[in-house]
């Protein structure tokens, strides 16, 4: 499936999505990010997404942008992620600093070594934990990426691609009546 392909499933009462899918998949679309950046980006998103055909579509579209490394530290981030993102949410809602002091107790590692540029990695990370809705995972990752310098506009950029992503799986989700993807 391409990205024409899923932008034309892609019911009339959410046209918007269509053409922001297009934008934001387009280096014109996501100022700051570069066209890898933009692609790692999407990928992560759509993985944490879940809805199939959204990362079938985009891996189609970033196949010929990204190295092996690249598809593999996408991976790695939706992955990573998708255990922090709870652990952490945990920690920060629950109300009881006990649980702060107590070690996480869950390996890492790709965080410290995710075989692409740190800050690519940081980029895929904030927008994997809007996605999955971690304040204090996205309070972190934006931070680091501010202390190396990145700027506000392509931390929004990042954040728009994973703010795009989530609402075509959510609509096409639902479409199928597939409730899991629309969550």
């Amino acid at each position: 499936m391409s990205i024409d392909t899923l932008k034309s499933s892609i019911p009339d009462y959410a046209r918007d999505l269509r053409v922001n899918l297009g934008n934001v998949l387009a280096e014109r679309g996501s100022p700051g990010l570069s066209p890898e950046q933009i692609a790692q980006t999407a990928l992560s998103c759509a993985l944490a997404s879940g809805h199939q055909a959204v990362i079938t579509a985009v891996e189609a579209h970033v196949s010929d942008v990204l190295t092996d490394a690249q598809v593999n530290a996408a991976r790695s981030a939706a992955a990573i992620m998708a255990m922090n993102n709870v652990y952490y949410r945990f920690l920060h809602l629950v109300g009881n600093d006990e649980y702060q002091k107590m070690p996480a107790g869950l390996r890492m590692t790709v965080i410290g070594n995710p075989g692409i540029p740190k800050v690519d990695f940081e980029l895929m990370s904030l927008a994997v934990s809007a996605i999955n809705g971690c304040g204090l995972c996205i309070e972190s990752h934006e931070k680091v990426l501010r202390k190396e310098d990145v700027s506000p506009q392509a931390i929004q950029s990042a954040v728009r691609i994973a703010a795009v992503i989530k609402a075509v799986s959510s609509v096409l989700g639902s479409e199928r009546g597939d409730l899991a993807a629309a969550a």
